[in-house]
């Protein structure tokens, strides 16, 4: 492996000891470059940004969009296609409300997946389209012939996971855009599970839209990100009104500045934007390629063994060229919950329940699961410590 595991000197939380941390997926561990960055911040130049001229206003300024650079960077993106939010579902719904209010009436039809996590389908429920669902099969990929069918309704727009919470799938996010751009509709992608854990580049994936989030990219909570194509920001409406966004205020009518400023109303958050920028920035010194490398070989470990445990559904392809850093499990005769609480007494951290994805629970016909997700910092010790510890639930349950 070329990747040289972090420790609990990169990751505090990781010195508790007999901790196994197997819950990225929800949210990562913090790494200490990042905390550090925002302990910066509050403790030597903590200022407002954009509006001030004293030094260290500008210097938290130059702090706050030096973080946008980097973080657009990261992605494959422009920083004028890179807005900040306050996660993944803010960003997702951002795009409903300023380029779907605009663009999508009751009759138009937005297509998503049956894999999807809950922000990528209750924002466009609230939108009032039509909705219709590429079905997901047997083995756990999209069923692309059923999105071409869709693509003949001629939809609005087509939103898929890049990487599925549940399953792990690394859905084909360039051929899908290729395909829905063919039939004249925009994509939007939720790539807050491919982010933290596979190169992804903005510009090169073809997607219109592309959310992510700060807390599963080993940086803070509270900070997401959407990039768009700028003709589509600039064509847009805001979706929060206030300070900041706004180029005038007249008294009866107002004109906005342009992206990204015009989706960023009022005091944003400027420590996490910072803290984002140096965890992407400790991201970018491992190299992506090799987190890639290191999450298939842990996770494609954590498959062999978890075949072995008589009585153990997993979910998903065991294909790792199509599988991200996780995998979700049912044990027989036990809930997952249960599973989750006990190997829980043994230090072992896993989620248990439907994800956010219910839709895609009833179609795997199980209404939970249990979900082991892979991290930089993890090993295969770690996934023996997971086996160990299902053991002691078999035992439980004997």
């Amino acid at each position: 492996m070329s990747l040289a595991v972090p420790t609990s000197a990169e990751f505090p939380v990781l010195a508790r000891e007999g901790l196994v941390y197997l819950d990225t997926a929800a949210t990562s561990q913090t790494v200490r470059s990042s905390i550090e960055a925002m302990d910066r911040y509050y403790e030597t130049y903590r200022a407002t940004i954009h509006r001030s001229v004293y030094a260290i206003a500008a210097e938290a300024t130059e702090a706050y969009e030096t973080a946008r650079d980097k973080v657009a960077a990261f992605a494959g993106a422009a920083p004028g296609e890179t807005v900040f939010t306050r996660n993944a579902t803010e960003a997702i719904n951002l795009v409903a409300y300023a380029w779907g209010r605009a663009n999508v009436g009751p009759d138009d039809l937005v297509v998503t997946t049956q894999m999807e996590h809950h922000s990528n389908i209750v924002p466009w429920q609230i939108l009032g389209s039509k909705l219709a669902y590429i079905p997901v099969g047997d083995d756990g990929l999209l069923d692309l012939g059923a999105l071409d069918e869709l693509l003949e309704r001629r939809p609005k727009l087509v939103c898929v996971g890049h990487v599925s919470n549940v399953l792990g799938t690394i859905n084909p996010v360039e051929e899908i855009a290729r395909r829905a751009h063919a039939a004249g509709a925009l994509v939007l992608v939720d790539g807050a599970q491919a982010v933290p854990s596979l190169p992804v580049d903005f510009s090169a994936l073809g997607a219109d839209f592309y959310a992510w989030t700060g807390h599963k990219a080993y940086g803070p909570t509270g900070i997401g990100v959407l990039h768009g194509r700028r003709e589509l920001l600039e064509e847009m409406p805001p979706f929060l009104g206030g300070g900041h966004m706004i180029a005038r205020v007249g008294e009866l009518e107002s004109t906005w500045a342009d992206p990204p400023a015009k989706f960023e109303a009022g005091t944003m958050p400027v420590a996490e934007a910072i803290g984002l920028g140096a965890a992407v920035d400790w991201l970018s010194g491992i190299g992506m390629d090799n987190v890639r490398e290191h999450g298939r070989d842990v996770t494609s470990y954590a498959l062999e063994r978890l075949s072995e445990i008589d009585g153990l559904t997993i979910h998903g392809t065991h294909d790792m060229d199509r599988r991200g850093s996780l995998v979700s499990f049912v044990l027989e005769g036990v809930h997952p919950h249960d599973v989750a609480e006990i190997i829980g007494r043994e230090g072992v951290c896993v989620r248990a329940g439907h994800h956010c994805a219910q839709p895609l629970m009833r179609r795997l016909g199980a209404p939970a699961s249990t979900r082991a997700s892979i991290a930089v910092h993890n090993t295969r010790e770690d996934i023996d410590r997971l086996i160990d510890a299902l053991g002691t639930v078999q035992e439980v349950f004997a």
